[in-house]
């Protein structure tokens, strides 16, 4: 594929940048696009924001000296054209493939990548943690971080700011990639000529003599200086607050324009304090189905790229779509019903629910926490708050679930989308603690259905509870049965699927209708196991499982989660604490992080899909010990 292109296929390294100029560099930035483009076209992946970053990334490897000088992506969304330009140019075509080129950053597998991430707002958390370590050991190379505007909705980046405004470190220097804004070529030249004349050395030398002389005079006419130049910064940019928590506001330039982009780099370097660069971006520049919707090619699957149009194979309706289809319902009988994201409207499947129903639809930002206690103080008023997250973004919450929402008993009821391993995004996105890190929490009950009709059914029974309620989901094509209507279940009650004889299944979730399809193989075979949902991981069916250790020598627990802490945890002590000693044979998530790939193929490797399963029941019937 590399042959293609007239600079990139014989591109070795950073260093090779330094030897073009702007008219090449040009071309190599559009060599990196349509590069990006052809192998996204395939494997899916994080197209806009990588698109939007190409010359910023080129600017940065021609200025500062990675991996020397450290260099942060926040979550890593717009890392591709860094991976290319850095070390990874022909593994690039391995894109989130098993054993092939993550779609985020990561540690192990290059030394230019400082700091892996999957979750927003982390880089200037991380990267004050790089600069103070190098001051620490007396090192003077540089620390950026580079972070979205969508990511500085989050808190923990203002916290960063606000810790890296007090310390006040040199050679600290952070990027505000802002994709959002929109400005004219006028305000965008006049912006970028101000940040070179402001960023520059007789600025800044002038500025500081000033404040050395006034120094003298007392505090009010430092403050009276201060107050004038955040006035006049003011008519032209948007930089107090950050001039407010103690850095130096450069901005705002265009991050397309590469001249700029380097001598404003360049510049900054020689700044003392922090300093923050504000460069504005267009997402999925180049490529014009991404630039007209960039909120669709934030992330996307395989599609043409002649069209833009997403290649979809035939499938049932998934998970999301369903649990996008039951809100509007519920929320069409009861007003008291709303629902909160922390930033995930489409990811979520709500895009229909925040147009039906605007003033019941709270979309908060890339702030897990804030929406959880947001969710516990619309309860306290009587509403039916349903909180819709990711389990990987939950994660951040977790605190907020225990002290906010189930300590106080509120009725908030958790969607988590994504529960189980996910694929192409890795491990970064895998949700496979949820069922442990929830199970522990008094109050909370835990559900997950096995099938659409089944997901409708508890998240009915869940706004109605009046308790704490997880409904957790996974990634992908749903179960297709019947989706009509609505009815309670019976909160900790299991179903018996099938009676066999010797061996029972008790799968939660996903695995359910796998742990079906082994029944079905080994019955042919003449193996007859009993299957159960087990839907509800909090509170068990005690009473059921109890009948089935009595009727079956052998119980095989299946669940997509971690086996630590799990669902098949639990089941072992509702057992010892009934004083039942049966073999329990444990399948899920083992005790490590596991790589992207394709979400079957993860879910074969760790045994709990229907080969696995199967697999599992013959070697316990056969006597032999399991594989480890």
């Amino acid at each position: 594929m590399l042959e293609r292109y007239e600079l990139l296929k014989d591109y070795r390294g950073p260093k090779d940048l330094r030897d073009l100029d702007y008219k090449d560099l040009e071309k190599l930035a559009q060599e990196v696009r349509d590069y990006i483009i052809q192998v996204t076209s395939k494997n899916g992946g994080h197209v806009g924001p990588s698109l939007g970053v190409v010359e910023l990334t080129i600017a940065l490897l021609r200025t500062f000296n990675p991996p020397k000088d450290v260099i942060v992506w926040d979550i890593g969304h717009q890392g591709y054209p860094w991976k290319i330009l850095t070390d990874r140019k022909e593994q690039f075509q391995t894109l989130r493939q098993y054993g092939g080129v993550a779609g985020f950053l990561r540690r192990e597998e290059s030394p230019y990548d400082a700091f892996g991430a999957g979750h927003s707002s982390t880089s200037i958390s991380s990267a004050l943690g790089f600069r103070v370590a190098k001051d620490l050991k007396g090192e003077e190379d540089f620390v950026i971080a580079v972070i979205g505007d969508g990511a500085m909705t989050a808190g923990m980046a203002y916290e960063a700011l606000n810790n890296a405004g007090h310390l006040r470190p040199d050679r600290f220097i952070v990027i505000l990639n802002d994709n959002e804004m929109s400005i004219s070529p006028n305000v965008g030249a006049i912006s970028n000529y101000l940040s070179r004349i402001i960023s520059g050395h007789f600025v800044q030398e002038t500025r500081q003599k000033i404040k050395g002389l006034l120094s003298h005079l007392g505090d009010k006419p430092l403050r009276l200086m201060k107050l004038t130049e955040e006035f006049l910064k003011g008519l032209i940019s948007p930089g107090v607050i950050f001039e407010e928590l103690g850095f130096n506001y450069i901005g705002v330039i265009d991050g397309h324009d590469l001249p700029t982009l380097e001598k404003t780099l360049e510049n900054v370097k020689d700044i003392k304090g922090p300093v923050l660069l504000h460069v504005v971006t267009k997402k999925g520049k180049g490529y014009t189905p991404a630039e007209k919707d960039p909120v669709k090619w934030h992330g996307v699957a395989p599609y043409k790229v002649e069209s833009g149009e997403i290649i979809k194979k035939p499938s049932p309706p998934n998970w999301t779509n369903v649990f996008g289809k039951a809100i509007v319902e519920l929320a069409e009988r009861d007003e008291s019903i709303v629902v909160i994201t922390p930033a995930m409207r489409e990811g979520s499947g709500l895009v229909e629910f925040s147009k039906r129903f605007p003033e019941r639809f709270f979309d908060v930002g890339i702030a897990e926490q804030h929406a959880a206690t947001f969710a516990a103080g619309l309860a306290c008023e009587g509403l039916r708050p349903v909180a819709s997250y990711y389990s990987t973004f939950l994660q951040r919450a977790y605190d907020q679930v225990i002290h906010d929402i189930a300590l106080q008993n509120l009725p908030v009821t958790f969607a988590i989308d994504r529960g189980g391993l996910v694929g192409d995004d890795g491990p970064t996105h895998h949700g496979v603690f949820d069922l442990s890190f929830l199970r522990c929490v008094p109050n909370m009950v835990v559900s997950a259905p096995k099938d659409e009709q089944e997901l409708r059914d508890l998240l009915y029974t869940a706004i109605y509870s009046g308790r704490p309620f997880a409904v957790r989901y996974p990634r992908g094509p749903a179960y297709g049965v019947p989706t009509e209507g609505f009815k309670k279940i019976e909160i900790g009650t299991w179903e018996e699927l099938l009676e066999g004889e010797d061996v029972v299944i008790l799968a939660v979730g996903y695995p359910v209708y796998q742990a079906l399809k082994a029944a079905e193989k080994l019955y042919k075979d003449g193996i007859r196991v009993g299957v159960v949902n087990a839907r509800f991981v909090k509170p068990m069916d005690e009473k059921l499982l109890l009948d089935v250790a009595n009727r079956y020598e052998h119980i095989v627990t299946v669940e997509d989660n971690t086996v630590v802490g799990g669902f098949g945890s639990g089941v072992l002590e509702v057992l010892a604490r009934h004083g039942v000693t049966k073999r329990v044979k444990m399948l899920g998530v083992p005790d490590r992080f596991i790589p992207h790939g394709n979400q079957n193929l993860l879910r074969n490797l760790v045994g709990i899909d229907a080969e696995g399963i199967e697999k599992t029941v013959r070697s316990l019937l056969s006597k032999k010990p399991l594989e480890l």
